[in-house]
Formats: C-alpha cells, structure tokens, sequence
C-alpha cells in the first residue's frame, strides 16, 4: 500500500514538474508584469543591497514600538491573573486554548529542532 501511495506522488511530482517546465516562463513574467510597481529599477546588486539595507534599519527602527506594545501585553495578562477570581468560563476557556496553542507550537519546534523526527534525536 505504501509503494502504491509512492508511486502516485512520484507521478503527480513528475507531472507539476512538466507543468512547470512549460509554463514556468510565462507565469514568472505574467507575475513580473503583474507587480511591475515593486520592482526598482535598475535591478542591480547595489540596489538589492540598498533595500536590504534599508529593511534591516526600519526594522531596528521599529523595536521600540513593538517593546512598547509588548509591554502593554504583559501588563493586560499582569492584570488578568490579578483579577482570575472575576473570570467567566468564556475567558477561562481563551487561556486554556491559548496555553495549548502555545503547547503545540512548542511541540511543531521541537520536531523541526529533531530534523523532522518523531521519536527524539538521532544519536
């Protein structure tokens, strides 16, 4: 059953790679073409190196906005463990999702940390 399965995917692998070989080109300039306003002109090194420039510090510029929020966040959480007595079950049950969202993606870095691996570590 599992080299059935294996041979379907392989098929389907082969088939979008066909699709891609002949449409590639044209769906690549369709979405040039498509979002020509973005582009800088002229596309050379020196300006790729400019806007990663200018990413990197509008970003750093960004920091103390985001500590701002963040902090504004903890004192919101501060504040609701301080008034846990007031809760209703709707706010009881947002925590507990919360906590188990934060459990799962928890877990989904663990098993990238592990090279995609179930069981633990390779040794």
């Amino acid at each position: 059953m599992a080299s059935s399965k294996l041979v379907q995917v392989q098929a389907k692998a082969a088939q979008a790679s066909q699709v891609m070989a002949k449409n590639g080109g044209s769906y690549v300039k369709q979405l040039l073409e498509k979002n020509k306003e973005y582009i800088q002109e002229p596309p050379s090194v020196e300006t790729c190196q400019l806007l990663a420039k200018q990413l990197f510090y509008t970003r750093l510029a960004s920091i103390p906005k985001r500590y701002e929020a963040f902090q504004k966040e903890v004192e919101s959480l501060k504040n609701m463990v301080k008034k846990r007595e007031e809760w209703n079950m709707e706010n009881a049950g947002m925590a507990a999702l919360f906590g188990l969202e934060c459990f799962v993606w928890f877990c989904g870095g663990e098993i990238v940390g592990r090279g995609f691996t179930f069981p633990g570590y390779h040794v």
